[in-house]
């Protein structure tokens, strides 16, 4: 017997999904898209169905110190929404499963399933099964979200045509900077026990704790007739996004970083931390925007609406992932974000 080890690490969360994933099979007519895209789509009684999973671990996903639970149960919901919406799709069921330790009282459950179930009111959700069980510590949450659409008119991350217009919808970076100040205030916390100063930064900790799905998004491509030619949701911050889109479409991509969109009070409290707001844009995660490609031909039918910011355009494969600095600068689209300090002299 071999002795070889693979470290999980090595691989990276989207090589382990590659590797476990490549001899996956479809057994079924039914399974109209399979493993590897934001959401599973299955046909059903005339609509197609949309499936997607999400799990959320404590000490890897949230902290419980600055993290209310009726808050945490509203956010695994719209984690999940995030990529049936990022499918072209409505949700309509859920399924929830936690693990927990007892370090959990009942009222702190109740609390976490009042933000489920506001999720679902606000969305028009309905939860339809999970699982409860005890864990040996901490808190594990597994949220399935089930959606349909149209035959047809699913929008996968693999069709973006070159030429296409790069669309982002909202407002990029808050989350992450929100997150910074909670990380700072726990570690301020921990050493001096001085009470929180959150520096009324109510945007950017709402945008953290409290996000909301695109369904607005969505609906406003139906009503206008609008088929965005891929899509995918912005969890893990804009260029990882962007690049998914180009390395399943086969493409390459310009990004103008004074297109992308960054909240004025984001964009103040990035500058006093002295932190850069396009590398919080690019790098940070769990925006839930969604990012898509559309036909140039669509523009008119966006250009009004302001929650809708055109970033760049597809490329051929060719020319690579780029960004365009406000300087006029051209430098490479790098997943961990791209970053000022290599920038070269003017």
């Amino acid at each position: 017997m071999s002795n070889d080890r693979t470290e999980i690490n090595a691989l990276g969360e989207f090589g382990l999904i590659d590797h476990l994933t490549q001899n996956n099979e479809t057994r079924n007519a039914s399974t109209v898209l399979s493993v590897g895209d934001d959401a599973a789509v299955l046909d059903h009684f005339g609509k197609q169905i949309v499936v997607t999973t999400d799990m959320l671990i404590e000490g890897i996903h949230f902290d419980l110190m600055y993290t209310p639970l009726k808050h945490l149960g509203y956010k695994s919901v719209i984690a999940n929404l995030s990529d049936v919406y990022a499918m072209n799709a409505t949700p309509t069921q859920i399924t929830l499963s936690i693990a927990f330790s007892n370090r959990f009282s009942l009222e702190a459950m109740d609390e976490f399933y009042e933000g489920v179930y506001a999720a679902c009111e606000r969305y028009g959700v309905d939860l339809v099964g999970g699982d409860t069980t005890s864990s040996q510590k901490g808190f594990v949450i597994s949220v399935t979200a089930i959606g349909e659409v149209t035959p047809d008119t699913f929008v996968k991350r693999s069709t973006a045509k070159k030429g296409d217009l790069l669309c982002v919808s909202g407002f990029l970076g808050g989350a992450f900077l929100g997150l910074t100040i909670l990380e700072r205030e726990k570690r301020i916390f921990a050493e001096t026990g001085a009470q929180p100063d959150l520096e009324n930064q109510a945007y950017i900790v709402g945008r953290l704790l409290k996000p909301e799905a695109r369904k607005d998004i969505v609906e406003f491509f139906a009503e206008k007739g609008i088929m965005p030619t891929a899509m995918i949701d912005v969890s893990d911050g804009l260029s990882s996004e962007a690049l998914h889109i180009c390395k399943q479409s086969n493409l390459g991509c310009i990004i103008y970083e004074d297109k992308i969109p960054i909240h004025e009070d984001a964009r103040q409290f990035a500058y006093t931390l002295e932190l850069d707001p396009t590398a919080c844009a690019l790098s940070g995660g769990e925006d839930y925007e969604l990012l898509f490609t559309l036909s140039q031909t669509d523009y008119d039918k966006i250009v009004l609406n302001e929650q809708i910011s055109v970033i760049g355009y597809m490329t051929d494969a060719e020319e690579g992932t780029h960004i365009i600095t406000r300087g006029g600068n051209k430098h490479q689209l790098v997943a961990q974000g791209w970053n000022h300090m290599n920038q070269s002299p003017q």
